[in-house]
């Protein structure tokens, strides 16, 4: 076991610095851990597997291991996530028997998501959706959850639920006009 202990309080700039200096894995496992969601979330984004997105984060921590001694990341979330990005183009690319779809540079320049300068802004509007989301009827909460981050159908929302298909329906139109309400009254 290393000498070097692992704090928390350290930013990702330090960890990067001792992570480069001692080659500690336990340090790049903490820098890793603080984004790992992030990393799954991007790969599922891609990948729309659960299984490949899982082996994704593993082979991008494999690949930071070597990559974070060779070069120098001032941004380390950002550069994180351009990284994943790209795995995942690449793996869709090497076929995978996925059908691969080229996303146009116009849509990528829309794209929220890849404005990485507006991170804090993105990062507060979260915040703001998981504080309305808890505000929701806990029907309208479970539907919207199913149906926007599990990316679930009506059909496995009713079957997951009991709840028949008009009501997931509406839970689902009413919940997300509650959440547009709430968002716009905090914003």
């Amino acid at each position: 076991m290393s000498s070097f202990k692992v704090h928390k309080s350290l930013t990702d700039a330090d960890l990067l610095l001792e992570y480069r200096r001692y080659g500690e894995l336990a340090v790049l496992g903490e820098l890793y851990n603080r984004y790992m969601s992030l990393v799954y979330g991007v790969c599922l984004k891609y990948l729309k597997d659960r299984e490949e997105s899982r082996d994704a984060v593993m082979q991008i921590f494999e690949k930071l291991v070597v990559t974070l001694k060779e070069h120098e990341v001032a941004h380390f979330k950002s550069w994180l996530y351009v990284t994943t990005r790209n795995h995942c183009l690449m793996q869709l690319r090497a076929g995978k028997g996925k059908k691969f779809e080229e996303i146009s540079p116009s849509f990528m320049e829309n794209d929220t998501v890849f404005h990485l300068d507006d991170e804090p802004e993105m990062e507060t509007n979260l915040s703001k959706l998981e504080k309305c989301m808890d505000t929701l009827v806990v029907e309208q909460k479970q539907c919207v959850q199913l149906f926007y981050l599990q990316q679930k159908c009506y059909k496995e929302i009713v079957q997951l639920t009991g709840y028949d298909d008009n009501k997931v329906k509406s839970y689902i139109q009413n919940g997300k006009r509650n959440l547009k309400i709430c968002m716009d009254q905090h914003g």
